[in-house]
């Protein structure tokens, strides 16, 4: 499982023209799965993310506190390009993708064990998603649950 965490001032995603998730001072997700992945991936993921200190408490800046620290919220977005495979030509190629059913399932279950911990928000699985982050730093940070 991998994902692209961004400490953002506010995020929304957008379907169809409306505003389906929207967070403020947080954490905005975007979640790819990977042929594979388990409920072990998710665990884990979810476990390092909510405790990642990347937010500031002083003037110096120095990162010291958590998303659940700062009472911060996330916004959960279902990314499966994440796991494309660029390497040979110039399409990319989505092979090791989970596939759909299987992938959507696994998000849900992240959601589900990431609003444990925090406010959670969320865009639509597999939807034409438009979406807004205004990111704080900027900080970024590229997770894969197989790193952990």
């Amino acid at each position: 499982m991998i994902a692209v965490v961004q400490r953002v001032l506010s995020s929304k995603v957008e379907v169809d023209g409306k505003v389906v998730g929207e967070i403020g001072k947080g954490l905005n997700i975007l979640l790819g799965v990977v042929k594979g992945d388990t409920e072990e991936d998710i665990h884990k993921l979810v476990n390092k993310i909510v405790n990642l200190r990347i937010f500031s408490k002083d003037k110096e800046g120095k990162m010291d506190l958590s998303v659940k620290d700062i009472n911060g919220q996330v916004l959960v977005i279902s990314q499966f390009t994440l796991a494309g495979n660029i390497k040979k030509g110039r399409r990319p190629s989505f092979e090791n993708a989970e596939k759909p059913d299987i992938a959507k399932k696994l998000y849900e279950k992240f959601i589900e064990e990431i609003s444990k911990h925090v406010e959670t928000k969320t865009g639509i699985f597999a939807a034409d998603m438009k979406v807004y982050i205004l990111n704080d730093g900027p900080v970024t940070f590229i997770i894969n649950s197989k790193d952990l």
